[in-house]
Order: structure tokens, then C-alpha cells, then sequence
């Protein structure tokens, strides 16, 4: 399973993990960076990198924060503010820039 990025993340986004990252696969939300699952290779060089401890993969992740796997997969799969398609698999976010939108779970999120 490709790492997926959680909650400590929101309205945080340090982006030491977008330096890491050697296939540009971590991608600018509004509030959050969200992984492309289909562009991410497993070697896990972003997890170490991110101070707030928000990347994990789906068996090593708190039961809190795995409803963040499928959330990040809705990022690219599902259609985003201001986007008439979704984003699919863009070839590194890079290319893209910051998208400047959040999944409904992530607008949606209260601070604790």
C-alpha cells in the first residue's frame, strides 16, 4: 500500500516531505498535501521527513487516521472544487502546481 497522508497534516503543510519525495507524487491541497496512490513507489522517504508525523502506510496507521487512506484516493479519484474531472494521475505534481482544493473531509475538518 503507497503511504497516505493524515489530519496532523491540515493547515500544517511543512512540504519537507515534497523535497523527499523522489517521483513528485505528493500533491498541494488547500489545507493538506495528499500522495498520488498510483504514482507513489513505496520507498517511504517522506514519512521520516515530515515533522508533524502525519504520513503512514495502511497497516502501520492509528485506527484514527485510516479513514485518511481512502480520503487521499478520493483527492485524485473524486472531482474537486473549482474542477470540472478529477485529478487522476497528473505525472507529478510538478506538472500540476497547487491545486488549491480539499476533499469534503478535509474542508469539513475542525482542529481538536
Amino acid at each position: 500500500m503507497p503511504y497516505f497522508i493524515a489530519s496532523p497534516c491540515i493547515d500544517v503543510t511543512d512540504k519537507s516531505c515534497i523535497e523527499e519525495c523522489p517521483v513528485d507524487c505528493i500533491y498541494e491541497g488547500d489545507r493538506k498535501l495528499y500522495i498520488n496512490p498510483r504514482e507513489c513507489i513505496d520507498c517511504g522517504a517522506c514519512e521520516p521527513a515530515c515533522p508533524e508525523g502525519a504520513i503512514f502506510t495502511d497497516f502501520k496507521a492509528p485506527p484514527e487516521m485510516t479513514r485518511f487512506v481512502e480520503d487521499n484516493q478520493r483527492f485524485f479519484t473524486g472531482p474537486l472544487d473549482g474542477r470540472d474531472k478529477p485529478l487522476g494521475n497528473a505525472g507529478g505534481s510538478g506538472k500540476v502546481g497547487r491545486v488549491g482544493a480539499d476533499t469534503e473531509l478535509v474542508r469539513s475538518w475542525r482542529p481538536a
